[in-house]
């Protein structure tokens, strides 16, 4: 895989992208201002190292601070996206979150969807504490 001293798990410039949920483009701006590294492969391609993508996209992923909007929380898992539906029960309301590339789903009272005015187009981040997540590796 690659030529000696290539860098393990590399990324193209779309892959990475895809990955983190942002076009090809923006993410040749992050590479050419410096925010990510990226190296040539021999056929002069620009590659980002997997490990340099990892702490990249971790860097991207830090939220303002819970505590610095005064609203301390163990939950690490933060999706802020859009609301994209809202299918309110009579007691429970169904909510569902495109956060980048990724659709959130969840079933929250519809005191709570009322209370918070969720409704398609509003900003929202989807907050998740568990203890049963699974991974897939591709």
């Amino acid at each position: 895989m690659g030529h000696p001293g290539a860098p393990a798990n590399p990324y193209r410039i779309g892959e990475a992208a895809a990955l983190l949920g942002v076009s090809a483009d923006t993410m040749r701006r992050w590479v050419d201002a410096g925010r990510v590294v990226a190296e040539r492969d021999e056929h002069g391609h620009r590659i980002i190292a997997g490990a340099r993508l990892a702490a990249f996209a971790r860097e991207l992923a830090r939220p303002e601070t819970a505590a610095a909007e005064g609203r301390p929380s163990s939950a690490r898992n933060r999706f802020p996206g859009i609301v994209t539906a809202v299918v309110l029960g009579d007691v429970a309301a169904q909510v569902e979150i495109q956060a980048g590339p990724f659709r959130v789903v969840s079933l929250i009272s519809r005191e709570s969807a009322e209370e918070l005015e969720l409704v398609p187009g509003a900003p929202a981040t989807a907050v998740i504490k568990s203890t049963n997540v699974m991974i897939e590796r591709r």
